[in-house]
């Protein structure tokens, strides 16, 4: 009888933690907001830093508000490519290195598996709405204020 209490009650506990640890990942669900700032523009960035947030991303979202985006953290400057497998609304990327400079600019398309690479290794790339960048005059060489340090 103590066997079989024990398997239930750690097959209950083991469900609680994969529901608890699953919940990120709900298509459209927002993760926490920071504000960033490059020249006179502010961003409401929403923040993945681990792998899975990073690979939901913005999938299955149906829009975004002019001024938000997501900031990708990779915590250590990298090669990354990005795509948009699942994601429904065009985006522009901007590739950004260790001290918060722009590297690049690439737009995506929505649903594409096309990949968009950064020139040089970065720590950043920040998802905003297509042509966000471009209207706003921003380019690369541009200095992204406010990014997370030491992760």
């Amino acid at each position: 009888m103590n066997k079989s209490l024990f398997s239930c009650t750690t097959v209950l506990a083991l469900a609680a933690t994969f529901s608890a640890s699953a919940t990120w990942a709900q298509p459209g669900q927002k993760f926490p907001v920071i504000p960033l700032t490059v020249g006179m523009h502010v961003i409401k960035a929403e923040v993945v830093a681990t792998e899975a947030e990073r690979q939901q991303g913005l999938m299955f979202r149906e829009s975004m508000a002019q001024n938000e985006g997501m900031i990708f953290l990779f915590g250590a400057p990298a090669g990354v490519c990005m795509w948009m497998k699942n994601t429904l609304i065009p985006l522009s990327v901007a590739f950004i290195d260790d001290d918060g400079k722009i590297v690049n600019i690439e737009n995506m398309k929505p649903q594409s598996l096309e990949s968009h690479c950064a020139k040089k290794p970065v720590r950043y790339a920040l998802e905003m709405n297509e042509g966000w960048f471009r209207q706003k005059n921003i380019k690369p060489g541009s200095t992204i204020d406010g990014l997370p340090k030491g992760r």
